[in-house]
């Protein structure tokens, strides 16, 4: 096939699905979904059968490939679909956070989900991700001011991160820090200064610090009066007086005091090899032995040592498993993957003419990346111990749903800039909601675009 015939081909391929390159990061990361799952469910099986987990996994990979194969056919500029992802989905989102601030189910030590059906839950901080994208694009798109953003939208916007943080907290330090890199990376992508970025960024920074002088405080009046508790208890023991960690019973949620454990077990990482196994540092430490034990190609497939005793091997320690059965290779192959969806973005980013798509496409692929980048660097110790699932391929029905969503979006907007010159679709000359129509500052020209 001549290069003319490969270029035909290719266009017509974007133009009716979507960049195949997209297509064929998504594929991967499915393969290596249901491989790895599989491998890594060894503590699930006991417990649930030999084919249960990987079924359940199956259907939510099917459930997402369907909602990638139905939004890549939807033109990103319909106002039915815009107002469906934008301000819908907003309103959706704050009300699960808020309901879970309050009411959610404790998972690790958190309130992390909701139970829509029995035997359903769902996790609106993964609800939240994508839902900041499509507001922090609605709101940079309507704010453009001389290739620049006003300071009326960067207003707007440190609110409703500061909102979605704020909500979202409680149920993990690394979700709030994942939302201040996604705002970063569309501030860069909207035109806006570095001197504002800067000034957003100091901003989040002292919010955060009231954050948490405020809940240390609350927690250490807390414990005060667990203590003062425990002591008329010990001193009334015929009053039946019973002290339990929350109104639930369950798993203290006391977060600050979390977080500056696992602070201070991953400053002093160093010296896990000295340490003896325990509850509290086991996780670390088979984490740490799964990628040790895979060397430079690994085990092999299914030949995992570690998968049976590292707790959420499946979800959060995926990634160790990987290694350990594909080695320093297939450890760096998966990182490529992700790093390979943030440049392919980029290169749309500068082919669109409006800012709207542009930050739509620069935004769902910077949460995935940037998940996946904060879910390894969980593994390998570089970021203390989080929970924060790997795109795709950790289980989990909301993170899977979300994350196809996030590649549907892509996949649409692709497609309709491949469509760019197209006597028979041209999408990106109609009219869309008066507002969202400003020119994208970092367009190129159309002779220096990628092939």
């Amino acid at each position: 096939m001549s290069p003319s015939e490969k270029k035909n081909r290719y266009t017509e391929i974007s133009q009716k699905h979507g960049d195949p390159w997209i297509w064929g990061i998504y594929i991967m990361l499915l393969i290596i979904s249901v491989v790895e799952s599989y491998s890594a469910s060894s503590r699930e099986i006991a417990a649930q059968g030999i084919y249960m987990p990987i079924i359940k996994q199956c259907i939510f990979l099917g459930g997402g490939a369907l909602c990638v194969v139905l939004l890549q056919r939807v033109d990103y500029n319909k106002p039915h679909f815009l107002y469906a992802m934008i301000p819908g989905l907003a309103v959706v989102t704050v009300i699960s956070l808020v309901y879970v601030m309050f009411f959610g189910e404790i998972i690790n030590g958190a309130r992390r989900a909701m139970t829509i059906l029995p035997g359903v839950t769902l996790q609106p901080a993964e609800l939240a991700k994508l839902s900041i994208v499509t507001m922090l694009s609605y709101i940079f798109a309507k704010s453009q001011k001389s290739q620049d953003i006003s300071n009326g939208g960067l207003f707007a916007a440190a609110c409703v991160v500061a909102l979605y943080g704020g909500l979202m907290i409680r149920s993990g330090l690394t979700n709030t820090l994942l939302l201040i890199a996604i705002s970063g990376s569309m501030l860069l992508i909207g035109g806006a200064k570095f001197k504002k970025i800067g000034i957003l960024m100091v901003f989040f920074g002292i919010m955060f610090g009231f954050f948490v002088i405020i809940k240390h405080n609350n927690d250490k009046k807390e414990e005060t009066f667990k203590d003062t508790q425990k002591e008329l208890q010990a001193e009334m023991p015929s009053t039946g007086l019973v002290i339990k960690e929350n109104a639930s019973g369950e798993e203290n949620d006391n977060r600050s005091g979390t977080w500056k454990n696992r602070l201070k077990e991953w400053w002093h990482s160093d010296s896990l090899v000295y340490r003896p196994i325990t509850a509290k540092n086991q996780q670390e430490m088979f984490s740490r032995m799964a990628q040790a034990n895979g060397g430079l190609v690994g085990q092999g497939i299914g030949k995992s040592r570690e998968c049976s005793r590292l707790p959420l091997a499946f979800s959060d320690y995926i990634y160790s498993i990987i290694v350990e059965e594909t080695g320093l290779v297939g450890g760096i192959f998966v990182l490529l993957l992700y790093l390979s969806l943030l440049g392919r973005a980029a290169m749309i980013v500068r082919r669109s003419k409006r800012v709207l798509p542009s930050l739509l496409v620069i935004g769902m692929a910077s949460f995935i990346t940037f998940q996946a980048l904060f879910h390894m660097a969980i593994n390998v110790g570089v970021f203390p111990v989080s929970g924060q699932p790997l795109p795709l391929i950790s289980k989990g029905g909301t993170s899977i749903l979300v994350i196809s969503i996030a590649f549907g979006v892509m996949l649409s907007v692709s497609r309709t800039i491949a469509n760019y010159g197209n006597k028979k679709n041209k999408v990106e000359d109609t009219p869309i909601i008066e507002g969202l129509d400003a020119e994208n500052p970092t367009e190129i020209p159309a002779k220096n675009v990628w092939k």
